[in-house]
């Protein structure tokens, strides 16, 4: 049974292509550019706008795919979120060049929906008009605010505006079509598919952090690191001490290294890990 595959075109592709990569699928522009050859056994997939790939979700053309949170919302898709990928994060906001005038205005945005629930909710007087791309030029001749993605708001400052609200957070994410995991080859598919991307999201996180230590010091270097479960602890060569490693989460690595030290480690090795699976 084939897995129908959405993979994101644009500012998405780049991240989602480097993480099915590190996971060992390989994904090759093929004869038409929009169908990619993807190295998963029994896989198609095709390359479409994020917004196309929750519409194809949501349809049933597509069986699992990547798309962003905001699109979802946008488009009150029938889809279920499998995994967040925490990449390229942004947040939709409403963004002015001021405070917003006591009088009807006008609302610029690609998100129609999200921007006229804004709208609702602020109980504002305003016209809705769709952009189609570079929403941040429209105020304030065309506009008085635009509803828009943002991911360090430099765009937006650029252009003399500021946030005035946050409307949701963002981010590239698999969904899959509810009735594709109602079957259970498919189901399964999907779930081997997680696996693989969750384990290279939980490498990314983590590195191999290998230290010797004397049998006098073993308990305190050990006590030191933050392992996923235990330290691994084996004896050296000639019983000249003990080496010991263990997945420490990336970012403790400024405490954790002194720390070892400090506990009597010697010969700390750091090393990257391409894949956990617990």
């Amino acid at each position: 049974m084939t897995l129908r595959l959405g993979l994101p075109k644009g500012r998405m592709e780049a991240g989602v292509l480097s993480l099915l990569g590190d996971a060992g699928i390989r994904v090759r522009p093929g004869a038409r550019g929009y169908r990619p050859d993807v190295s998963l056994p029994e896989t198609e997939a095709k390359l479409l706008k994020p917004q196309n790939v929750v519409e194809m979700l949501a349809a049933g053309s597509r069986d699992a795919g990547f798309a962003g949170a905001d699109w979802v919302a946008e488009l009150e898709a029938d889809v279920i979120e499998l995994l967040d990928t925490q990449l390229d994060p942004v947040q939709i906001v409403a963004a002015a060049p001021g405070e917003l005038p006591d009088r009807r205005i006008v609302v610029a945005s690609e998100y129609e929906r999200l921007a006229r629930a804004w709208i609702a909710e602020r109980r504002l007087t305003a016209d809705f008009v769709r952009s189609y791309g570079a929403t941040e030029v429209f105020p304030p001749e065309d506009a008085d605010v635009i509803i828009d993605n943002t991911a360090t708001g430099s765009t937006l400052e650029a252009n003399g505006l500021r946030v005035v609200e946050v409307l949701m957070q963002s981010s590239t994410r698999l969904y899959a079509n509810p009735r594709a995991l109602e079957d259970a080859t498919r189901r399964r598919r999907v779930e081997d598919l997680v696996l693989l991307l969750r384990s290279v999201l939980d490498a990314r996180q983590r590195v191999m952090l290998e230290v010797n230590a004397s049998a006098e010091c073993l308990n305190a270097v050990v006590a030191a690191l933050p392992a996923m479960r235990r330290a691994t602890v084996a004896p050296l060569f000639g019983n000249n001490g003990y080496a010991v490693k263990a997945a420490v989460p990336r970012d403790a690595l400024p405490v954790v290294i002194p720390a070892v030290k400090a506990a009597g480690g010697t010969d700390v090795v750091v090393s990257r890990l391409a894949q956990i699976v617990p």
